[in-house]
């Protein structure tokens, strides 16, 4: 290019840069003069990029802030050795980084109507921490060997129509941590689907926007640590299908809103930990089918009216609640009854030691099967849980026994039956005839030897008929919860 060409603004730059030092094109806060004066063209850029002056002993650096850049920055396949630092500059046009490969990429608290960078690859690290940018952020397929900052970057803006993601990071590889917190907006879908980040993802008070749609799309995600998202605000649909986090995903503090639609789908995930905890009561269907996590934590009032839970494994949960308090969201699951989640509840409560509420769940899941039965299947399941609580509860049992043996030991002592044969019977005794007719496997002989007559018979049928169903119910509760243990 010839520099003879050049603004006065443009040739501060092209002298600056051979000798990495910093041109700052910001007037004082005190002043307010307009920074359309302040103008440096894309072509500028470029020529010193692909083809700039050298310095013997230097390391060149493009080292540009505030300054308004003109015309589109056509960067498309280019290697460029130099760091590029081009802090708070305003973008006429959307930069063309496809394919490029760049030492290192600053873009901080710049404005732009949009990146194209698919395919990008980065040496270094890539900041647009705290940029405006009004259209799609095209980051699929890059590769960049530092961290990705997005902290406090607005993209796109509300009501806007897009159709494609308004940040695009799908099949990116991050080798370090990707940072898209501390005020990150995006107006629009986030689509991670394929990403591989060997470090953190930070979404921490950012605030995903997408009504009625998704905000942010994830599936088989790879993160080599967390993926936190304290007090994060999504509008929309968070998609993480098969997501896979080495340690946590914590939601902690986070709101989630999908009136009449899925909120929360993390279905097939693999992660240590998935905190839930601190959220307000999620708007919108949670899906945590087939995930497996180590620990799972959320308080019973965050679950929503509808749940999808088929699958979930985990070792511990917490909050440790009681649990009746868990099983109420077990009912909202829209498949109905599903069994496995009773299973995953009642082994979590046993490994905390609390097996009296893993006898109450699993009480709970028989209840909800019985539901599920034909009527004789459900009229015997019936009375089982009366008796003997389906075997969880043995002192219900013992309660009905001694109240038919006192029952039938009142009556007979007021009534007593005739004996058979007077002169060989043995003494009366209302209690050993009772148990006589109430248990099936016992005999001191007092029924053999005497005989109810009228309505005392009818009630001596009954007991013994009572004694059956009391004997035949509890062999088959006990056999039941000792097939649990």
């Amino acid at each position: 290019m010839d520099i003879g060409q050049l603004s006065a603004d443009e040739r501060l730059v092209w002298e600056a840069y051979p000798l990495g030092r910093a041109v700052d094109f910001r007037e004082a806060p005190s002043v307010r003069v307009a920074r359309a004066v302040r103008t440096v063209r894309a072509e500028v850029l470029r020529a010193l990029l692909l083809d700039g002056p050298r310095q013997e002993g230097e390391v060149p650096v493009l080292r540009v802030t505030g300054a308004r850049i003109t015309g589109r920055l056509d960067l498309q396949y280019a290697e460029v050795e130099a760091a590029v630092h081009l802090w708070a500059c305003v973008f006429d046009e959307t930069p063309d980084l496809y394919g490029a490969r760049l030492r290192q990429l600053n873009l901080g608290e710049s404005v732009l109507p949009g990146f194209d960078a698919t395919t990008l690859r980065v040496d270094g690290l890539l900041r647009m921490s705290g940029c405006r940018i009004r259209g799609p952020v095209r980051l699929a397929g890059a590769r960049i060997a530092g961290a990705v900052f997005l902290d406090g970057a607005v993209l796109g803006f509300p009501g806007g129509e897009l159709s494609e993601p308004i940040l695009a990071l799908n099949r990116a590889t991050i080798d370090d941590d990707l940072a898209a917190d501390g005020g990150f907006i995006a107006h629009g879908l986030v689509r991670l689907a394929g990403a591989t980040v060997a470090g953190n993802i930070t979404f921490d008070d950012a605030v995903l926007s997408n009504p009625g749609g998704t905000a942010l799309h994830g599936s088989n995600l790879s993160v080599g640590t967390d993926l936190n998202a304290m007090r994060l605000t999504a509008y929309g649909r968070l998609n993480l299908p098969g997501v896979r986090i080495a340690n946590r995903l914590n939601f902690e503090g986070a709101r989630f809103c999908s009136p009449g639609g899925t909120a929360l789908r993390i279905s097939g995930a693999v992660a240590s930990a998935l905190y839930l905890d601190d959220i307000a009561p999620v708007e919108g269907t949670v899906t945590l089918r087939s995930c497996q996590l180590e620990f799972l934590h959320i308080t019973p009032e965050a679950w929503p009216d509808q749940v999808r839970l088929d699958g979930l494994t985990y070792a511990r949960l917490g909050p440790h609640e009681p649990a009746e308090r868990r099983l109420q969201v077990l009912e909202r699951d829209t498949d109905g009854y599903v069994p496995y989640a009773y299973e995953q509840l009642t082994a979590a409560y046993r490994r905390s030691g609390d097996d009296a509420a893993a006898r109450t769940v699993q009480l709970a899941k028989l209840r909800r099967l019985r539901s599920t039965l034909p009527w004789y299947a459900r009229a015997w399941g019936y009375l089982q849980d009366v008796t003997v609580g389906y075997g969880f509860r043995p002192t219900r049992a013992a309660a009905w026994l001694l109240s038919l043996v006192l029952v039938g030991t009142v009556t007979f002592a007021l009534r007593r039956p005739p004996a058979l044969k007077p002169e060989e019977s043995p003494e009366f005794n209302a209690l050993a005839y009772t148990l006589d007719l109430l248990l099936p496997i016992v005999d001191f002989g007092q029924e053999r030897a005497y005989a109810a007559s009228g309505a005392y018979q009818w009630f001596g049928y009954a007991l013994v008929a009572l004694g059956w169903t009391l004997a035949t119910t509890i062999a088959a509760g006990v056999t039941r919860a000792i097939s649990r243990q």
